[in-house]
């Protein structure tokens, strides 16, 4: 066993060597091809922000062959006066000479009007005028990640990331119920053991994200903190955007404590070694919803690199939108990796009787991942906790490894014979 946790963090420390090829660029573009009617190419400049002063003055730039790519808040308004922003902006690149395309890089007729320019998703800026009847394709080195982040009911949205939590609670839920059944714990316990883990996620992880890296939300929106509104600018929803996993755990610690005690009468150790299973994969599906959401992005990489990708929906908080690692996607495939060992070892060896023995392996191994992904990944905010260069997230998973450690040492004093395994 010591051989496989030995090469598992020779694995990771051979990622750190992906530190070198991370890249601390200042350019704003990034370079493309339009390919028409598979015979002519047109070398294009590819740029995308979500700020608004950005995209604004980008159309005066006069940048031949620039391509522009339109996300979700260049074009969707929440108010009438957020519509004529975005109409004085688009008036700027119509005037600019700018052609207006279709996800299918189409020409749209230019009427700035609220159901014509939802249909915009490129502006291009070039000596070639673009018919209807081209064949136009856009090649890079690296990959576009723009989705759509939801799916349309009518009226509502139903974003991907909040599906990304039903599923994770969903198949906990079911994983948790199968692994009742194998220890022989009745199903009356089940329950209760869902709603506390439920409240104590969700509040926990926001929380923890104001805690650590927004405290003035207390003083300048303090609704927001508990609310998926935000009372800036006018009230508006805007589903919680800021969850963090520091937070959720440290919360998850104490409502399972109240549970091992007060409901289930057993080893809060015998807890914790199961949830930590169905954590891992929740985690998983967790950084899914990143990934949708283009948030919690890497740093950027080099644009031929295999895992260079850009996000045209990122947030302006990380800077330039250019090439990036996907460290979301790292995370969940860590995440998924921990499940699958964890519930290998739960079913096929005994170490499910020694009670803390699997949890302190989970502490361990997910805040390992936690940390590594740490050195590709844009900060999520101010960092209020630095550490010898290590950020917020870094110097928070120290201790939790720390104490996996520890609770893997002294799990040999609560060792369960497996007659008294179950209830």
């Amino acid at each position: 066993m010591k051989h496989i946790f030995l090469r598992f963090y020779l694995l990771f420390f051979a990622g750190i060597f992906q530190l070198f090829s991370s890249q601390n660029s200042n350019a704003s573009f990034s370079d493309g091809n339009l390919k028409i009617n598979h015979k002519e190419t047109i070398a294009v400049k590819i740029f995308a922000t979500q700020n608004t002063n950005e995209l604004y003055q980008q159309a005066s730039q006069n940048i031949p062959n620039e391509l522009i790519i339109l996300n979700e808040d260049n074009i969707k308004a929440e108010s009438a006066e957020h519509l004529s922003n975005i109409q004085n902006i688009l008036e700027s690149f119509k005037s600019h000479h700018f052609q207006f395309l279709d996800d299918n890089f189409r020409p749209v007729e230019a009427v700035l009007e609220q159901k014509n320019i939802e249909n915009f998703k490129y502006l291009l800026k070039a000596d070639k005028v673009l018919k209807p009847a081209d064949n136009v394709e856009l090649e890079t080195t690296f990959k576009i990640w723009d989705p759509v982040k939801g799916i349309r009911l009518g009226p509502v949205m139903l974003h991907f990331y909040s599906l990304m939590f039903i599923f994770a609670f969903g198949l906990g839920y079911i994983i948790m119920a199968k692994i009742f059944k194998i220890d022989g714990v009745e199903e009356k316990y089940l329950e209760p053991l869902f709603t506390w883990t439920l409240l104590g996620t969700i509040l926990g992880a926001r929380l923890g994200h104001v805690i650590f890296y927004q405290p003035e939300l207390f003083k300048e929106d303090f609704l927001s903190v508990f609310l998926p509104i935000s009372t800036k600018g006018g009230l508006h929803f805007t589903g919680f955007s800021g969850l963090a996993s520091h937070g959720a755990t440290i919360a998850l610690i104490f409502t399972t404590l109240y549970y091992s005690f007060k409901i289930i009468r057993k080893n809060p150790f015998w807890v914790y070694d199961r949830i930590g299973i169905v954590v891992a994969l929740g985690g998983a599906f967790v950084r899914m919803g990143n990934f949708f959401n283009s948030e919690i992005i890497g740093k950027p990489v080099d644009p031929t690199s295999p895992f260079a990708i850009l996000f045209p929906q990122q947030s302006s908080e990380y800077g330039v939108t250019i090439p990036r690692y996907p460290t979301q996607l790292f995370e969940a495939v860590g995440y998924f990796c921990l499940f699958i060992l964890l519930w290998v070892l739960y079913r096929k060896t005994d170490k499910k009787y020694q009670q803390g023995w699997l949890f302190g392996l989970f502490f361990i191994i997910l805040w390992a991942i936690r940390f590594f992904v740490e050195f590709l990944k844009e900060p999520q905010g101010d960092e209020f906790i630095t550490l010898g260069g290590l950020n917020t997230g870094q110097v928070l998973s120290i201790p939790f490894m720390l104490a996996g450690f520890v609770i893997m040492i002294y799990s040999k004093k609560f060792r369960l014979p497996k007659t008294e395994a179950t209830l």
